[in-house]
């Protein structure tokens, strides 16, 4: 049996961070007031109750997520916090607008480098910064797909300062993963708090499948109302794999691994069936690049598809998100993403970027090399929280192992200033204290453009920490869009 917590809002302080539910000591923003009174008015044993209940019906349910660690796949029960992260909704459009705008001119460039390199001839963005990128993909040259988009699932992670300043802090535009968590942390809100949801205000986020699916169908290359659909995952031990399943029954799609599907000499792709090979018009693939087919990519992949790149440029078969969308997943990227908005768009950013640093620049590095103690440094190509350097929690060793790796491969490394990331009351061991959070929104893009209501709220669980991935260490909250007078 744990040890009770003590709940005690009136003694909760978020200083000196922008807390998501509190402005100050004892006083709620107005978009949480709602909720805090009702959490305020449960004692300690009832929250723990609630906290005890979401924990087993995770494990009923069997939501989880799986971590690498020393040459093991180890499978974790989620890590959820009941109370939930609050945003007011007349900030939410606003976000959405940005988000929108930033997926569109991501498309643009994407598509603008495999073809003509307009952004290139126009000296915005220098060809060595995608020429050089990992994820370049000469086998994409050339090449349009449907409705021009090539990144159709984008996860961008937000962040907000100690002024309350939105920021992106990264796009995620290869395998873009969370969303299953996002809706399950609803569905166990609803379990553990019921009452809350009678006769509130908060946006629903249910519809994400349909929307997801329509996107899919949007870029069939047969026009049909209910085109087969499958989902390309690497098997059951990949860590998102949870995932792949979820979405693909939720939406009646077909989860399928390489081996499930062929590319016969009409250069269709098809599915094994007891019934014999059926056609499949559409994959939404979790399976990266240079996996995807062994024809095309890594000749030893057995995850992929012989001969899907080629039954993809013929225009048989449709596939999200593009082979080659990555180029722009890429961090050194990520820092010219407000002059592509500027260029193709002809408009400001909504959502300013983090302010970046890029090592491959020599004014920049050596500002880096300086005040490593007090940046973060990231690889260009690197995810889950690994591989970066949080200069403030650095030790002296980390810091000159990261000055040699800098200048080894300059161009494979970007810092950014260590920011106050906000915090949200969180129930922790010693009881109700404020955790640094970040959020992952999901946009789909297809015939039109569409943001979840909120997205997957990811947080440090250990005490100071800034890294919020599960992998990590993280846990993860339900976040809540709202009306404002609520």
């Amino acid at each position: 049996m744990k040890k009770a917590r003590t709940i005690d809002w009136k003694s909760y302080d978020p200083a000196p961070f922008y807390d998501e539910l509190i402005a100050a000591k004892n006083k709620p923003r107005p978009c949480a007031r709602t909720l805090t009174s009702y959490l305020a008015a449960l004692d300690s044993d009832e929250i723990q109750t609630r906290q005890q209940a979401a924990e087993l019906a995770i494990l009923e349910m069997g939501i989880s997520f799986t971590i690498y660690s020393e040459g093991e796949n180890i499978d974790r029960a989620w890590p959820f916090d009941i109370i939930p992260r609050v945003i007011p909704r007349s900030e939410w459009q606003q976000v959405e607008k940005g988000l929108t705008q930033r997926l569109t001119a991501l498309n643009l460039f994407i598509n603008d480098i495999y073809n003509d390199q307009h952004i290139v001839r126009d000296k915005i963005i220098p060809k060595y910064v995608f020429a050089n990128s990992k994820n370049f993909r000469e086998q994409c040259q050339g090449f349009t797909p449907p409705l021009g988009v090539w990144a159709h699932i984008c996860g961008s992670d937000l962040v907000r300062d100690k002024d309350g300043t939105l920021y992106v802090l990264e796009d995620n535009l290869r395998v873009p993963s969370g969303v299953s968590y996002m809706l399950e942390n609803r569905h166990l809100t609803k379990r553990v708090f019921p009452e809350l949801f009678e006769n509130s205000t908060i946006l629903p986020v249910d519809d994400y499948t349909n929307q997801l699916f329509d996107m899919l169908a949007s870029i069939s290359p047969r026009p049909m109302d209910y085109p087969k659909i499958a989902v390309l995952t690497p098997g059951i031990f990949n860590s998102a794999y949870f995932e792949h399943s979820f979405l693909a029954q939720r939406m009646g799609a077909q989860l399928v691994e390489g081996a499930d599907l062929f590319v016969d000499d009409d250069d269709c792709v098809y599915m094994r069936t007891i019934h014999g090979p059926e056609r499949v018009d559409v994959i939404y693939r979790r399976i990266d690049d240079e996996f995807l087919d062994p024809e095309a990519f890594r000749p030893d992949s057995m995850l992929g598809v012989p001969g899907l790149m080629r039954a993809w440029r013929k225009g048989n078969v449709g596939l999200a998100n593009a082979p080659g969308a990555g180029v722009a997943d890429d961090k050194v990227i990520y820092a010219y993403v407000p002059d592509m908005i500027r260029y193709y768009l002809k408009e400001e950013p909504i959502i300013p970027n983090v302010p970046t640093w890029l090592c491959v620049n020599k004014p920049d590095r050596e500002y880096v090399l300086k005040h490593l103690d007090e940046l973060v440094v990231k690889p260009a190509n690197e995810s889950g929280g690994y591989g970066m350097l949080v200069g403030p929690h650095s030790t002296k060793k980390q810091r000159s192992e990261f000055a040699s790796l800098i200048k080894k491969n300059p161009r494979n490394y970007i810092a950014q200033p260590t920011l106050g990331l906000s915090v949200a009351p969180t129930l922790c061991e010693e009881g109700l204290e404020p955790r640094h959070l970040d959020l992952r929104p999901f946009v789909l893009q297809g015939v039109r453009t569409y943001v979840t209501a909120g997205g997957l709220t990811r947080v440090a669980m250990r005490k100071g920490s800034l890294v919020v991935n599960s992998s990590q260490g993280g846990g993860s909250k339900d976040t809540w869009i709202v009306e404002e007078d609520a």
